[in-house]
């Protein structure tokens, strides 16, 4: 049976997690007249899932001085905890900071709450300082405590919130396995709704934040499908927020969801942009250049590794390997070589070795190349990560290629074709497969270059990379004939011979060495019974083997 009560429809809707519904009539109710403390807090909360921050302010602010007005110090705490929170999240630090302030004088001032739970919301901001500063041993005594006092208090919310901040500080402390049981065990609570709605959203934050941290990608994507099937059985909530949005577009990406990646990263744009200040939006403008990058939009790609310089965020690797695509080669290893030498954190230095050694190879530099793989698989076993690995693995058969160890490269390429498949992560497959591809024709199995190369063009295309497209169509050269003089490494040579190319220039157009460039070359005069480029050049147009 339906009301026509504004107030009791939107506590009914409440109870049955109709967020929008709850919102709506509550906000009636209270334009019709003053609502109990509770209420309010029910108006906060749903403002909140709904996704409408002013208001969500708003309604705890009211909610809290009511209940002060009450001497319910308790809940004006809890109140103004998640006030104080959505403040800070949204970077208003000073006015977060205030309202924190105002909480520990209440606690000051009322001996009855200093064994009591409330104590722990507040001990939640002293944790998370404690963890943004580097001091994980602080964070985790913070964050076991503040479990003690939601377990003497029969709070979940606080309880779940400790653990949460436990694992976290776990994993900074090197007990990375000890940290993710933690974590998992925080996210099966989330799955049977043990928590509120927002401890929910802000534990799967945290979670994929993490994950992300420490490329544990797999357990990230994981967590995701049961958080999606979760917030499918409530349409009106608005889960993810701000750096959340972010890392859920970094996910589309490696799944291969691009379009839905390209409006998460949007999303995560507009909603960090408002208030201005936040802290997250250089890593939105970020990973909305990168999509654009992978899709060939480089005009708008460079405009957003501005904007995110502007805001605080490297633009490393991602405008490193624009640069590369528009043909700076030395402007883009100066860059790399800049950020990788300026990074200490091991895990941000990943994606900086993998950038390095592609780029070197571009510039004919084996060696640099090698020496990037080989601090990279130095990396990923400290973190003992399969999209670490998987990385290291690439970088390794792609020097090893470069360097004509053709047959060892395949192995280190299929070893990385394997991790990225588990992930699975479909345009890090295609890039594997196309040096798998390269190193087939160096063997001259041209068949099965052909699978893998055919394989990953599919893919590329399947994405929308269209710049991927269009490099292995021109790397991939069809034999021209049965009467065929060389081998098809040996027409990709010739063909790049015949427009006038260096042997450096034709070194980094097809990432291998100069020196191997120069073994083909001699191959090719041997072959075709000349002495000078300039017969070869004359050959190749004879014979159809200009470059497509």
């Amino acid at each position: 049976m339906t009301t026509e009560d504004p107030l009791e429809r939107g506590r009914q809707a409440f109870a049955r997690q109709e967020w929008a519904e709850g919102y709506e009539s509550l906000s009636r109710a209270r334009a019709g007249g003053d609502l109990e403390s509770i209420d309010l807090e029910r108006l906060a909360v749903v403002a909140y899932l709904t996704g409408r921050d002013t208001e969500s302010t708003a309604a705890w602010e009211r909610a809290h001085s009511a209940l002060v007005d009450e001497g319910d110090l308790g809940a004006a705490i809890r109140c103004g905890f998640w006030l104080a929170f959505g403040l800070l999240n949204r970077g208003e630090f000073a006015r977060g900071g205030g309202w924190l302030a105002r909480l520990e004088r209440l606690v000051d001032e009322e001996e009855g709450l200093t064994d009591c739970g409330e104590k722990g919301y507040l001990l939640m901001p002293v944790g998370l300082q404690a963890l943004e500063g580097g001091d994980a041993s602080e964070a985790l005594a913070a964050f076991g405590e503040v479990v003690e006092l939601g377990r003497s208090c029969s709070d979940s919310d606080l309880q779940l919130m400790g653990r949460l901040g436990q694992g976290q500080a776990l994993i900074r402390l090197g007990e990375t396995e000890r940290g993710l049981r933690l974590l998992d065990e925080v996210m099966v609570a989330v799955s049977v709704d043990d928590v509120s709605p927002i401890v929910a959203g802000l534990a799967y934050c945290a979670l994929i934040e993490t994950c992300s941290e420490i490329f544990d990608l797999r357990r990230a994507q994981e967590w995701t499908q049961v958080l999606t099937r979760w917030c499918e059985a409530q349409p009106d909530l608005v889960p993810y927020r701000g750096q959340c949005l972010v890392h859920r577009s970094e996910l589309m990406q490696l799944e291969g969801a691009w379009l839905d990646a390209v409006e998460q990263a949007d999303r995560a744009c507009d909603r960090l942009g408002d208030p201005p200040g936040q802290p997250a939006l250089g890593m939105a403008f970020y990973q909305r250049a990168e999509l654009s990058r992978l899709r060939g939009d480089f005009d708008r790609a460079e405009r957003l590794y501005r904007q995110a310089e502007d805001r605080g965020r490297r633009p490393e690797p991602g405008r490193a390997r624009l640069l590369l695509a528009e043909g700076h080669t030395r402007r883009a290893r100066e860059a790399v070589e800049a950020a990788v030498s300026e990074e200490s954190s091991l895990v941000a230095r990943i994606p900086l070795l993998a950038a390095q050694v592609d780029i070197a190879l571009a510039d004919a530099d084996v060696a640099s190349a090698r020496g990037a793989a080989v601090e990279l698989a130095e990396a990923a076993s400290a973190l003992d990560s399969p999209a670490a690995e998987a990385m290291a693995a690439y970088s390794d058969g792609a020097v090893l290629l470069a360097d004509t160890e053709s047959r060892q490269a395949t192995r280190s390429l299929r070893r990385a074709l394997g991790l990225w498949s588990e992930i699975p992560a479909p345009y890090e497959m295609a890039r594997t497969r196309v040096l798998i591809g390269r190193a087939c024709l160096d063997l001259d199995d041209v068949a099965a270059a052909m699978i893998e190369l055919g394989a990953a063009r599919e893919i590329f295309a399947g994405l929308g990379a269209a710049l991927d497209v269009q490099v292995l169509d021109r790397l991939s050269v069809e034999p021209d004939g049965s009467d065929r003089k060389l081998t098809r490494r040996q027409t990709e040579v010739l063909a790049l011979v015949a427009t006038g190319m260096t042997n450096r220039q034709i070194a980094a157009e097809l990432v291998i060495s100069e020196k191997t460039v120069a073994r083909h070359v001699s191959d090719i005069f041997t072959r075709l019974g000349v002495s000078t480029r300039a017969a070869a050049t004359r050959y190749a147009f004879e014979h159809g083997s200009e470059p497509h």
